[in-house]
């Protein structure tokens, strides 16, 4: 297969210097606020974008190293496939956030429902659209059903660092 190059098109800056203690997804992490820096080039790309509450943050997981197909998730203690995981350390080190857009501010973005590290590339940015984004119908979270509730009081630990 081809190799892939993408460019950060900024940064997201957050109160969290080291993986241990940080939310392990946004709904943990209500209430932190954050800032997404976007690049001068990139500026004009964020017109409109104050009309959203939320936006989608597509980001370089840039500490991580290496990665396994099965681990023990932050949810859970069983191994799992990793691609039935939201594991830090992946084959393409891609990581999605949903968090809330508090204001556009130039080229900065003031946000709420930060769960990376600070400095992480910012690679996209993608309006938060329920229409689109919100499955309807049978939706199942396999085997997260009976522990995904606790992702608000679950932090990080060392076992992905």
């Amino acid at each position: 297969m081809e190799t892939i190059t993408y460019r950060p098109i900024g940064v997201i800056r957050t109160p969290f210097a080291e993986p241990a203690g940080m939310p392990i997804q946004p709904p943990g992490a209500t209430g932190v606020l954050g800032v997404v820096e976007v690049e001068p080039a990139y500026e004009e790309g964020l017109r409109d974008l104050e009309g959203f509450s939320h936006i989608i943050l597509l980001y370089h997981f840039h500490r991580g190293e290496g990665f396994s197909l099965c681990v023990a998730p932050f949810l859970d203690s069983t191994r799992r496939g990793l691609f039935s995981t939201r594991a830090p350390r992946r084959p393409n080190a891609i990581g999605l956030s949903v968090v809330r857009l508090h204001a556009v501010e130039g080229r900065a973005l003031r946000v709420e429902g930060v769960d990376m590290l600070d400095g992480t590339p910012l690679l996209d940015i993608k309006p938060y659209v329920p229409r689109f984004d919100c499955p309807e119908g049978d939706v199942r979270a396999g085997w997260l059903e009976p522990t995904g509730d606790s992702v608000r009081e679950r932090r990080s630990d060392d076992r992905f660092a």
